[in-house]
């Protein structure tokens, strides 16, 4: 019989493969249309066994989500780490690309997207304020950037969403020409 530290050692290996399978199977189909047993299939494991890691789908998605932030703030550094300079709005910049990037498979833009759908779930919505907090803050406190400069930050993201999300920069017309003038995201 395993000892109860192989046991711990197991889930402690396994946990991130789950989430990794979350992000993926949450990004595909959100959280209302994405069961226990989707990840668990896309995981290689038992539903039995997602549920031994993470006691409720609500917990299982707050996983993932705190991971996909993780992820971004992660990004958003490695962009400031290269930089060509100390000036606040070219570590934004270098941040904005760096996440640009991230997002370029969409899951963990479509994670983060699925999260705003269901911000009414307590759960959920406390860990999407909780993410949005800790890139809203690193920004600022890594380019030094002004308040209105980390809100622009935060703002353009936005609207970044919004254009892949719905494809807008695909679309000849003047008003997504307008939404879209300047803004390129790698494919």
């Amino acid at each position: 019989m395993p000892s109860r530290s192989s046991l711990l050692s197991t889930a402690e290996v396994r946990r991130p493969l789950v989430i990794d399978h979350a992000i993926a199977e949450f990004a595909r189909g959100g959280y209302h249309g994405t069961t226990i047993a989707d990840v668990a299939h896309a995981a290689g494991i038992s539903p039995a066994y997602v549920f031994k890691l993470f006691p409720s789908k609500e917990r299982l998605f707050v996983s993932a989500l705190e991971a996909c932030f993780s992820r971004i703030v992660g990004a958003l550094e490695a962009g400031a780490d290269a930089a060509h300079g100390h000036d606040p709005a070219v570590l934004l910049d270098a941040m904005g690309d760096a996440y640009a990037h991230l997002i370029a498979d969409r899951s963990l833009l479509l994670l983060q997207v699925h999260a705003q759908s269901v911000a009414g779930v307590p759960e959920i919505g406390d860990a999407l304020r909780a993410g949005l907090a800790r890139v809203t803050e690193f920004a600022k406190s890594r380019s030094r950037a002004d308040d209105e400069s980390v809100q622009r930050f935060i703002a353009y993201g936005q609207l970044c969403h919004l254009i892949v999300t719905t494809g807008i920069d695909e679309i000849p017309e003047a008003w997504a020409i307008l939404l879209s003038r300047g803004i390129t995201h790698p494919s």
